[in-house]
Order: C-alpha cells, then sequence, then structure tokens
C-alpha cells in the first residue's frame, strides 16, 4: 500500500545543504538528541530550520492594524 504524497514530485528531496558546528554546539545538538530520545537528527534540524523560516514569514506578513 503506497502512502499518500510519498509520490509527489515537489515534496522529493534532492537538494542538499552541508553545515558545520563548533566543538559547543554539536556537544548541545547531541545532549538535546540524547535527553529528548531524537534518533533522525536530520529530521529534527529540516524541522526546526522550517519551522523558524514559517515563523519569520508570518511575523512578516503585512497586517491591517499595527500593534
Amino acid at each position: 500500500m503506497k502512502r499518500p504524497g510519498f509520490n509527489n514530485e515537489k515534496l522529493k528531496r534532492k537538494h542538499k545543504i552541508s553545515m558545520l558546528f563548533n566543538d559547543a554546539e554539536i556537544e548541545a545538538i547531541e545532549k538535546y538528541c540524547e535527553k529528548y530520545n531524537i534518533t533522525n537528527r536530520s529530521k529534527f534540524m529540516r524541522e526546526a530550520i522550517i519551522s523558524e523560516v514559517l515563523q519569520k514569514f508570518d511575523n512578516d506578513y503585512p497586517k491591517l492594524f499595527n500593534y
């Protein structure tokens, strides 16, 4: 049985990005993943990055009333 959305060409991941971390950053990431039982680090980082991007887009969206 095929899962819906998995054959969608628009959702296929084909662009690779590499990142470098210093010792303190990687130690923090490793501790976080261990504490919260995160086994798929690429999924975790992808979701963290995308959620930050979408939040910025939402915050920057023009508002009818400025508060």
